[in-house]
């Protein structure tokens, strides 16, 4: 039988990511605003993955059918947006009907501005399709009008001073975007500190069964796998709820469960470094004190 190849297919340009959706040459090879309604797919091309070499924003005005976010799910009928960076594997989406518009960007056209290096800050270009940015009628006000503006650049005759202009404009619908994200976080802060508690009992598990012994320190992967959660969504939601990201939040677990074994067991100081998932005691001790402003045998010798 033969084997069902799930090797992604690379797309390297814009044009050639037109031909694949059988639409028009792009007017701007490094840049191109596409309506989703006139995309077209090749049957053998469903189902299959690409690796794209460009950044993809999505917008849907409406779509049938609900998107998972976490544990639980979200209606998309409202639309929202998504956003993914070179180099990720995506996958086409079969059953999804909906309307919009997908924004194509290869980095060689922001690549001597400014964006180009400050677009790393937009940690949601890493967050997964469903933890979508859903947005509110005056927030889509806002982002249609920055795509319109784009829209039209585009489909002016293009001068010196185009490119600047839609960098400029890029730049603003990314800063918008970063705003919106951060007021979702707000509008969920009871589904989010729910995803907190998930979180704690996960840390608080790992500590107990003294699973570092094993596997070692627990990473922002392992919580975020565990939460069904993108890493960077677990850490821009966690800043957004306390104030800390996810490798502060588990250093301060680290540090709590460390003063309970100090405290409560007559572990020495290596045995809880190790039980904790410590490499090496050394870097236990380096951790504990700069949480505390002391080392872990003092802090256990004050409550002697």
């Amino acid at each position: 039988m033969e084997k069902k190849d799930n090797t992604p297919m690379k797309i390297s340009s814009i044009s050639e990511l037109h031909s694949l959706l059988k639409l028009p040459k792009p007017v701007h090879p490094l840049i191109s605003l596409v309506d989703n309604t006139k995309m077209s797919v090749d049957k053998e091309l469903l189902n299959k993955s690409f690796l794209m070499n460009f950044y993809k924003i999505s917008y849907k005005f409406s779509e049938h059918g609900k998107m998972g976010y976490g544990q639980g799910y979200y209606d998309f009928n409202e639309g929202g947006m998504m956003f993914t960076s070179p180099g990720q594997i995506l996958s086409t989406d079969v059953d999804a009907e909906y309307c919009g518009y997908t924004m194509l960007v290869h980095p060689d056209f922001i690549r001597t501005y400014p964006l180009a290096k400050n677009i790393k800050k937009y940690g949601f270009f890493s967050y997964d399709t469903n933890e979508a940015l859903h947005l509110s009628d005056q927030e889509k006000t806002v982002i249609t009008g920055l795509l319109d503006n784009i829209k039209n650049e585009l489909n002016t005759a293009i001068d010196e001073v185009s490119q600047d202009v839609i960098v400029s404009y890029l730049e603003v619908l990314l800063n918008y975007s970063n705003r919106f994200y951060k007021r979702q976080f707000i509008t969920r802060k009871s589904i989010n500190s729910d995803l907190l508690s998930k979180m704690d009992a996960v840390l608080e598990n790992y500590f107990n069964r003294q699973e570092g012994v094993n596997n070692g320190l627990p990473t922002v992967e392992f919580l975020a796998s565990a939460l069904h959660l993108s890493p960077h969504y677990l850490s821009d939601m966690l800043r957004n709820l306390t104030g800390q990201n996810a490798q502060q939040h588990i250093h301060e677990k680290l540090i709590e469960k460390a003063k309970e074994y100090l405290t409560a067991t007559n572990f020495s100081v290596s045995e809880v470094a190790y039980a904790l998932g410590f490499e090496h005691p050394q870097s236990f001790n380096k951790l504990f004190k700069k949480k505390t402003e002391e080392t872990p045998l003092s802090y256990r010798q004050s409550f002697n």
